[in-house]
């Protein structure tokens, strides 16, 4: 193996190393403080009281829920003691101000007979390092590594095209209705003889590609995967899969708790699929992990596609590229880049779809289906070269009320699709309450207007600030159904979901506060996915304080003048001041 190689393999091995200690230190640190500290900084959560347990997910109530966790995460929940042997481990799928969903997968789950109520959750971690080793091992070891994974990541190895099948999937794709665009993207995907790259940007169809171009495989023999970074990814492009024929042969492989919201069949393990004995033309849905694991172990694909690929770390996609022979990445590195825990070199910042963006295999997507023209104007400008442009009949839209809005009349006017709400508040770091009101007055008077919650949506730099706007409308909402309808939550949350209207709560002024915290508040790729979820109009409420902020790091200092030509492309109102500027 070259030289080239070995040093690959040594720098992501130093990563993986990297990453897990850096992991296992921090929860060591949470661990040592005080519950009552450890509660305080949204590392845990105490009395917790069990409610209900369905197979594998059990449902939990408690009285406060100030978590910073997010959905995925790892838990691990005791009675005193998150090292002790009494524990249960599981993931978590769902939670509120008031309860939460956990998945579990491992511990003593039968304790929860004996003791119902006094339980505590910390955050926990999986140490998987063991199974990222093996792969990059066998990437080392097998033809298929040295041969194809590794020169196709070193630059050493480009796909070619088969013009003739090319040709045969552009013609069947464009009688599905796909644009002059999606029908190159899947027509490239489906003729390279190694890997291709789709560039997705915001409501440009991504997924609708993905799911017609997974069907055009199986039809013609190909046994695909299709793998993500989350249950939630994989479980969307399958839906999509079933949405557009039915008829598919499409299952997914992994737990059971992490399929409810899946239309396909879902097994424990692909053995017990209708597949198993199959020898052609299927779909299985599955994370990298379970190719590493009894689920999908020894289990060979011909085509891997990776959805949400700007996620997926080098390591990662390795390990589900050891299962196919062919690989289609589809992604945008505009958006939320992969999360690191030990400060990593960029060979672990650098996801796998960034790595190899702009070697001459990819076909961006330019025509958004979701942003209007005025939302668009400015992430075309600033992330796309100009090139994402929105359709005339969407480009046009605007935001249609039908009733009175009330004193938020002018913040709401479909004249203004972008709107910045500046209240000039000081000092709020992860939450402000003034903020919080604000957001539920503008959310109260946009149902006034008969706007449904469903097209309602709140992001929320932290959970703190999205717990306190959802605890202030539950005091206003007509009813809890409505009040589920809506989506406050972090921007992780978000990507690829759409709603008529998006209010971005800003949440922080305190200098000092946005300083330290630079390269994560104002991150570009995610004030691109804040903004561009919007169909019609975009409400941003902050603090124009927040501008001040003086990161030492010279590239977080120039996002912070991003964000400033963002807001000043904005309908500015100073509530402040109570004037328009």
């Amino acid at each position: 193996m070259s030289t080239n190689y070995l040093k690959l393999i040594q720098r992501l091995k130093t990563f993986i190393r990297k990453e897990f200690e850096a992991q296992r230190l921090h929860l060591e640190k949470q661990w040592a403080l005080p519950l009552p500290q450890r509660v305080q900084q949204g590392y845990a959560i105490e009395g917790l009281r069990v409610k209900k347990l369905m197979g594998e997910v059990l449902k939990l109530d408690c009285r406060v829920n100030d978590s910073r966790f997010r959905e995925g995460d790892l838990l691990v929940l005791h009675r005193g003691d998150p090292q002790g042997q009494d524990t249960i481990q599981g993931f978590l799928d769902y939670d509120d101000e008031t309860s939460i969903d956990v998945i579990i997968t491992g511990g003593k789950p039968f304790l929860l007979q004996d003791h119902a109520s006094g339980w505590i959750a910390d955050e926990s971690m999986l140490d998987l390092s063991s199974m990222f080793m093996d792969a990059l091992d066998q990437v080392s070891d097998t033809i298929r590594g040295r041969e194809f994974i590794l020169p196709l990541i070193s630059g050493e190895l480009a796909p070619n095209i088969d013009y003739a099948r090319y040709e045969r999937a552009w013609e069947a794709t464009q009688a599905e209705g796909l644009n002059e665009g999606q029908c190159e993207a899947l027509a490239n995907a489906y003729a390279s003889d190694l890997a291709y790259l789709i560039q997705g940007p915001p409501g440009t169809g991504k997924t609708y590609v993905l799911a017609h171009l997974a069907r055009t495989l199986a039809e013609d023999g190909y046994r695909v995967l299709v793998t993500a970074l989350t249950h939630r990814a994989i479980n969307n492009a399958l839906n999509n899969i079933w949405q557009i024929d039915a008829a598919l042969p499409v299952c997914k492989v992994g737990q059971k708790g992490a399929a409810r919201d899946l239309h396909t069949p879902n097994y424990r393990y692909f053995a017990e699929s209708e597949f198993a004995y199959a020898e052609h033309g299927y779909i299985v849905g599955a994370t990298p992990f379970a190719t590493r694991s009894q689920r999908l172990a020894n289990v060979e694909f011909d085509v891997v596609i990776f959805d949400e690929a700007s996620q997926i770390t080098l390591p990662l996609a390795i390990m589900g590229m050891l299962a196919g022979e062919r690989y289609v990445f589809i992604g945008d590195d505009r958006q939320l880049p992969p999360v690191v825990s030990s400060g990593a070199t960029e060979i672990g910042r650098t996801s796998i779809f960034g790595y190899l963006n702009g070697r001459g295999y990819e076909t961006m997507l330019e025509i958004t289906y979701r942003l209007n023209d005025a939302l668009n104007s400015w992430p075309s400008k600033t992330f796309y070269e100009n090139r994402l442009r929105p359709t005339p009949e969407v480009g046009a839209r605007r935001l249609e009320l039908k009733g009175d809005s009330g004193k938020w009349a002018f913040a709401l006017s479909p004249e203004s699709p972008t709107i910045f709400l500046d209240l000039g508040h000081r000092n709020a770091s992860v939450r402000s309450r003034q903020e919080a009101e604000v957001v539920v007055e503008l959310i109260q008077s946009l149902l006034q207007a008969k706007i449904h919650p469903t097209q309602i949506g709140v992001i929320a730099p932290f959970r703190a600030q999205g717990r306190t706007i959802r605890q202030l409308l539950r005091k206003v909402m007509p009813s809890e159904e409505a009040l589920k309808e809506l989506v406050v939550d972090t921007v992780e949350r978000m990507q690829g979901q759409e709603r008529e209207v998006v209010i971005v709560s800003m949440t922080t002024s305190n200098l000092a506060f946005a300083g330290r915290l630079a390269h994560f508040y104002f991150q570009p790729e995610r004030l691109n996915v804040s903004i561009t979820r919007p169909r019609t109009k975009l409400i941003m409420v902050g603090s124009s304080r927040v501008l001040q902020a003086q990161p030492e790091d010279l590239d977080e200092l120039a996002w912070v003048d991003l964000l400033k030509d963002l807001l000043d492309n904005c309908t500015t109102f100073d509530i402040s001041q109570g004037q328009r500027y």
